[in-house]
């Protein structure tokens, strides 16, 4: 009987180590795509703007030289905006917002696939853009409040000039009609 229980369990076994290799066989691997240097995709443009934190201020000031040499695709006016939107650079929001809502607007049927990747840097733009105001705005609160602190503590300070100036009063005590 135990033989009958090896043959069993080395059938049950080989029959898992077979549906194993099957599934191995049939489930391929995920490979991602590499992306190549001349695509244009959403893709490639995403790495393009990885790539831009590892370039040196000299070689973003290059790239937007390139930028504005090479034919404005839909393509280039995103990367064109992620460079102008890019944080080590001078940033013109203003005109990277304009560029992606003419990649919005655009009917060129190449612009379609960058219109998510366009709206999302639009509206990150939009909100540094509000950002960057509400905290010029607080600068600009706090200066006004530290002038008008200086200018309190001036007021404090010429009236405690004028109290030390002024003839001490006498601290005798009045005597009106005190009875004895």
């Amino acid at each position: 009987m135990s033989s009958n229980r090896e043959k069993s369990f080395i059938k049950r076994v080989t029959l898992f180590f077979m549906v194993l290799a099957i599934a191995a066989c049939t489930t391929a691997p995920v490979v991602k795509k590499p992306v190549r240097v001349d695509e244009t995709t959403p893709e490639a443009a995403l790495t393009y703007n990885h790539g831009l934190n590892k370039m040196t201020a000299a070689e973003l000031g290059r790239e937007r030289m390139v930028l504005n040499a090479v034919p404005q695709t839909p393509y280039t006016q995103v990367r064109m905006a992620m460079l102008l939107g890019h944080p080590r650079v001078q940033q013109d929001l203003g005109k990277a917002l304009a560029m992606l809502d003419n990649v919005l607007k655009s009917s060129d049927p190449a612009a379609t696939p960058f219109h998510p990747l366009a709206r999302l840097l639009s509206d990150n733009y939009i909100e540094r853009a509000r950002l960057e105001n509400q905290l010029d705005k607080q600068g600009q609160q706090m200066k006004d409040s530290q002038r008008k602190a200086t200018e309190l503590q001036e007021k404090l300070d010429s009236l405690a000039d004028i109290e030390r100036t002024l003839t001490p009063r006498s601290r005798t005590p009045r005597h009106e009609g005190v009875k004895r």
